[in-house]
């Protein structure tokens, strides 16, 4: 009788379980992802970057961004770091070469003679190139905190963008493509039984 009761028991947790996953409207994976909230990213000059985050995502029209955490399926979250330094090098180089020579005799004959050389160049080299770095690691989960997805992304800087710009592209191009790959798989899996 007690392992009836039990059975019972497990058999309507299960429902419960099922009828809250079944009115739950987070979404399972990353293709059911439809509106998105991007956070506060934490790290230096990140504010800057998360505009740029949000202005390349906006452009893929993947899904829609909004300012309401509330009322997102997916939450964005991460770090970011934007900085400028200056690289220095230098480089000195040098040649030398000195040769001596000499002759001398003691006694009754006077003699000698005597020869020398000398060649040096020397150079000196100083730059300074400013430098521009980003890098974001970010990731996209969702309401109960799963990661659906996740990044990490830096740059130097492309040919005509700046590093900040060139990090928020290649987050919404990496982004695009592995959403277009997950709802491929999505269309061809078989349906769940």
């Amino acid at each position: 009788m007690k392992l009836h009761s039990v059975l019972v028991a497990l058999a309507f947790a299960c429902g419960v379980i099922k009828a809250q996953q079944a009115i739950s409207p987070v979404p399972a994976a990353l293709p059911q992802v439809r509106r998105v909230y991007v956070d506060e990213l934490v790290g230096t000059e990140a504010e800057s970057l998360r505009q740029l985050i949000i202005s390349s995502l906006d452009s893929t029209k993947l899904f829609v961004l909004t300012d309401n955490p509330e009322r997102a399926d997916a939450v964005l979250k991460g770090a970011a770091d934007d900085h400028i330094f200056v690289d220095s090098t230098d480089i000195q180089e040098g040649i030398s070469a000195h040769e001596n020579a000499g002759k001398s005799t003691s006694g009754y004959a006077r003699g000698g003679s005597y020869g020398g050389i000398s060649i040096s160049d020397n150079q000196y080299h100083h730059s300074k190139d400013r430098k521009h770095e980003a890098y974001a690691s970010v990731r996209l989960c969702n309401k109960d905190g799963d990661v659906l997805w996740s990044t990490t992304q830096e740059s130097l800087g492309a040919k005509f963008r700046g590093a900040s710009a060139d990090v928020a592209s290649k987050i919404a191009r990496q982004l695009t493509l592995d959403m277009q790959r997950a709802r491929r798989s999505d269309a061809v899996a078989p349906p769940a039984r």
